[in-house]
């Protein structure tokens, strides 16, 4: 049987790599990681947060590589981000309709100041959600 191996480097390869940052027109960050001949780029606000996209889209290629890798997601399954949005990752077979995750933003007190959306892992990352407090796993409803 063929081994399978590619000149791709390994995910873990970039985490170790220093990245080089630009800041765009946007005010965006994009953080470029080069391993010669490829490289990767991710976008965030922050460049904690591009080095983390750049990372997963790192993950991503590698998986294009070799389909058997599993791209695990940056993210716990259920979470309170800095800002006190609650996050619930879908079941699979909700992914590829709403995103990878339901976030709930509680604006107050009252009943109608309650929020629900859905996201995909690419968009968090650009918006440089990070988990404060790791919640118990609970299945959720979209």
């Amino acid at each position: 049987m063929a081994d399978e191996s590619s000149a791709y480097p390994e995910p873990s390869d970039f985490e170790v790599m220093r990245p080089t940052y630009y800041e765009n027109d946007d005010g965006f960050i994009t953080a470029k990681i080069e391993i010669s001949p490829f490289s990767v780029e991710g976008e965030s606000r922050t460049k904690a947060g591009a080095r983390r996209a750049a990372i997963h889209e790192a993950r991503k290629t590698y998986h294009s590589y070799h389909p058997s890798y599993e791209i695990e997601s940056p993210f716990p399954d259920h979470f309170v981000d800095r800002e006190g949005t609650e996050w619930h990752r879908l079941p699979p077979f909700q992914r590829s309709t709403y995103g990878d995750y339901k976030f709930v933003d509680d604006y107050g007190d009252e009943e109608e100041a309650v929020e629900e959306d859905y996201v995909d892992i690419e968009t968090m990352l650009l918006w440089d959600v990070r988990p404060v407090d790791v919640l118990d796993g609970e299945e959720v409803e979209a």
